[in-house]
């Protein structure tokens, strides 16, 4: 997602000396989008199902296409793109969200939709690979942090109030008119952006062999795209399976509530990690994946006591809230100029593929062990990241980062 460009194209920029909040905002805008865009399905699916003609597991594959679309693509079309200008990219994949979610809208053939679902998840590849460097490259080095943590906010804002706002117009009006709304929103974006984000210039290939190996060389990447790996997956085994994890244990009408409870404490999280993350990305990063264990061992151990429960949910919420913040910053300075971009994309493509993978290893889980299961493989999970975190002191998650004086 970063977009940094060799040292002889960056004096086509000037250095900006402060955020630019109108362009941040269009940013996070699209991070709201794309974000909603994907898990806009899950509280439509039994009307989506009826209206396609399809079973309601058959209909929840329309998410599942999504991150395919988004893990097969993400890393060939950053490279592709590469020499593109930036707000041109931008606004190609905004515009293909637009016209993904309006055929979404209009299909009543099931394998039209799915196709609209794959090229959103296109769509999507092309905006996680730029998004977060984007915002990094509009602020000075010691506001990079925030500027990429306000881009980011768009991500807790889609779960928290997006997906519940979405399954509300779906049901008060219909599945259609809430994807159309999608569009109208993408549409005043193009727009905004438009006007407001600045240009800049791709990154020039001089035939330095493929970028993708490259990146894998550079001290500092493997251990953060090995943490997004697993961490990501660890949270999305519990986090697609919460609503079945709390109707075992008497809560199931209760998962709005829960959810907006992690959402809350979600946001509170991008704000920490935006206000502390230029001098203090490694701390941060431990401490959210300590608070994701401590949150998995409450729900491991004491998952009988409400209370519990609802802290535990508020634990997990402020320890994810600003992981993606935290892992793309550190991919982008571990990438560096010449590497940021394929780092990005990879982290994209793996966190995809943890995506896909957790919700595979959760319906495993649950068929084999039950859902009690699911903490207690978090915590397992959360172990082999805290010792990468730890350990990538030098390279990856440095005790300082480069250009920030912390």
């Amino acid at each position: 997602m970063t977009t940094h460009a060799p040292a002889d194209v960056r004096t086509e920029e000037a250095e900006p000396q402060r955020l630019p909040l109108l362009a941040l905002l269009a940013l996070a805008t699209a991070v709201f989008i794309t974000s909603l865009t994907e898990t806009l399905p899950a509280g439509l699916l039994p009307a989506m199902s009826g209206d396609l003609g399809v079973s309601e597991s058959a209909a929840g594959q329309t998410v599942t296409i999504y991150a395919i679309g988004t893990a097969l693509t993400a890393i060939p079309l950053t490279a592709a793109t590469a020499a593109w200008r930036r707000k041109r990219l931008l606004l190609t994949a905004m515009a293909g969200f637009a016209v993904a979610n309006t055929v979404t809208a209009l299909s009543t053939s099931y394998l039209l939709t799915m196709g609209a679902r794959f090229v959103a998840g296109v769509a999507a590849g092309l905006a996680w690979a730029l998004l977060a460097g984007y915002a990094r490259r509009m602020a000075p080095a010691h506001l990079q942090g925030k500027a990429i943590a306000i881009a980011m906010a768009g991500i807790p804002l889609a779960l928290s109030l997006g997906v519940p706002a979405g399954t509300f117009l779906g049901k008060a009006v219909s599945w259609q008119v809430a994807f159309l709304t999608m569009t109208v929103l993408t549409v005043i974006l193009l727009g905004w952006i438009a006007l407001a984000v600045p240009d800049y210039p791709g990154q020039r290939r001089e035939g330095k062999g493929a970028p993708m190996l490259s990146a894998l060389k550079v001290p500092g990447v493997t251990p953060v795209l090995f943490v997004t790996l697993v961490l990501v997956l660890a949270h999305t085994i519990l986090y697609t399976f919460i609503a079945i994890f709390l109707d075992q244990l008497g809560l199931g009408d209760s998962t709005d509530l829960v959810l907006l409870v992690f959402g809350a404490a979600s946001l509170l999280s991008i704000w920490a990690v935006g206000a502390g993350i230029n001098r203090r990305l490694r701390v941060l990063t431990i401490a959210s994946v300590l608070l994701m264990a401590l949150a998995a061992a409450a729900l491991a151990v004491l998952s009988g006591n409400t209370v519990v429960i609802y802290a535990a949910v508020t634990l997990w919420g402020l320890g994810w809230g600003g992981v993606p913040t935290l892992l793309q910053t550190a991919a982008a300075d571990a990438g560096g100029d010449e590497a940021a971009d394929a780092a990005q994309a990879m982290l994209v493509t793996l966190w995809n593929v943890a995506m896909a993978g957790g919700g595979l290893a959760g319906g495993l889980l649950l068929d084999r062990f039950g859902s009690g299961s699911f903490p207690w493989s978090v915590l397992i999970l959360i172990v082999p990241v805290l010792v990468v975190v730890v350990g990538a002191r030098a390279h990856g998650f440095p005790a300082r980062r480069a250009g920030t004086g912390g």
